[in-house]
């Protein structure tokens, strides 16, 4: 079965940072892209970045480009979203998830969730103005 638990998530001053961390187990991580996903209150969930499966290749929503820093440590079988300059906006809970189909190792730009499965219960960050 696979699992992947999400941590890191705080409440956060606008422009501070955070890391929040993604740990897989149950599958090779390594084989696979994965996304990080943005759900907003009453919002529905939105890819933020993916990651090919060696790492190479990202892709990132235009709101958070040069913002967000996504990496994958795949000895460690985990995945990290570096969030630097956060904003309110930025607030909900963030969920990684693993790139599913065909294409199943790449990214195809900015992570849609209906080509991504095996979510995580998600982490909370709370950005205050």
């Amino acid at each position: 079965e696979v699992q992947l638990v999400e941590s890191g998530g705080a409440l956060v001053q606008a422009g501070e940072s955070l890391t929040l961390s993604c740990t897989a187990s149950g599958l090779h991580f390594g084989d696979y892209a994965m996304g990080w996903f943005h759900q907003a209150p009453g919002q529905e969930r939105d890819g933020v970045s993916c990651i090919s499966w060696t790492g190479d290749i990202t892709s990132y929503k235009s709101t958070v480009k040069g913002r967000f820093t996504t990496t994958r440590d795949n000895a460690k079988n985990t995945l990290y979203l570096r969030m630097d300059n956060l904003k309110p906006e930025d607030t909900g809970m963030y969920y990684c998830a693993v790139k599913k189909g065909s294409a199943w190792r790449y990214c195809a730009g900015v992570p849609y969730s209906g080509h991504f499965g095996d979510w995580g219960q998600g982490t909370q960050v709370t950005v205050s103005s």
